[in-house]
């Protein structure tokens, strides 16, 4: 069985973890406090960083290289289009939400209100509370200029794009820092993904310390 160490409200553990359900891959969960940096976790990345995912007699580091080697070796269901310049544009996606909305709204909700207590680092940055909130409003608006012209975020199907997404609203849907009623769009496309059954086990996390709202693991929310 693979092996995913990881943390519930990481997006890039949940991205993974999304690639994995959805290939039907059974995979053991192992919560890693990867901010203490023991021994054993950092041979298993040197970089420190979750998630790290055992597979096929491998350890495999980085969320992005990770879903594409699933989708290499286990092609069906596929998640990525096959034509060059559709999967340019899945690529495009998921690099936008790993790297630009994590930046711009990730970091500044998710691990000023709920990591910092969970390391010991103190409390939430207000400014940076503030600066994630007024972000999010840009990206949701993004996707719902997205979703008005595609049926899912890159095209007519759902690919990784939408599971780099999801991982990401997932996780601040858990904080109660979505706002639904933004975008119709928006919240259609995230009630169609939530409710496949790779969404289970994520749907069901519970963080000691954080309560998540009472729509989290509603599918008609």
């Amino acid at each position: 069985m693979a092996r995913l160490y990881h943390v519930p409200l990481s997006p890039f553990c949940r991205k993974v973890r999304l690639s994995l359900a959805e290939k039907k891959i059974e995979v053991e969960l192992v919560e890693e406090r990867y901010w203490e940096q023991e021994a054993d976790f950092l041979r298993r990345n040197p970089a420190g960083k979750v998630p790290v995912l055992r597979l096929d007699g491998m350890l495999m580091a980085e969320s992005a290289a990770i879903c594409e080697y699933i989708e290499e070796t286990r092609p069906d269901p596929s998640l990525m289009p096959r034509k060059p310049a559709e999967r340019l544009e899945v690529r495009r996606l998921v690099s936008w939400f790993d790297d630009k909305f994590h930046s711009e709204v990730t970091s500044k909700l998710l691990y000023e209100r709920v990591n910092k207590k969970i390391t010991g680092q103190g409390y939430p940055d207000s400014t940076n509370v503030k600066n994630g909130a007024k972000a999010i409003k840009y990206h949701i608006d993004y996707m719902s200029w997205l979703l008005d012209h595609r049926r899912w975020l890159a095209g007519d199907s759902m690919t990784l794009a939408d599971f780099a997404a999801a991982a990401h609203l997932s996780c601040l849907d858990y904080i109660s820092d979505v706002d639904w009623n933004r975008s119709a769009a928006v919240k259609d496309w995230y009630a169609k993904i939530k409710s496949r059954p790779a969404f289970r086990s994520i749907l069901a996390d519970q963080v000691p310390g954080f309560r998540p709202p009472s729509h989290y693991a509603d599918l008609d929310f």
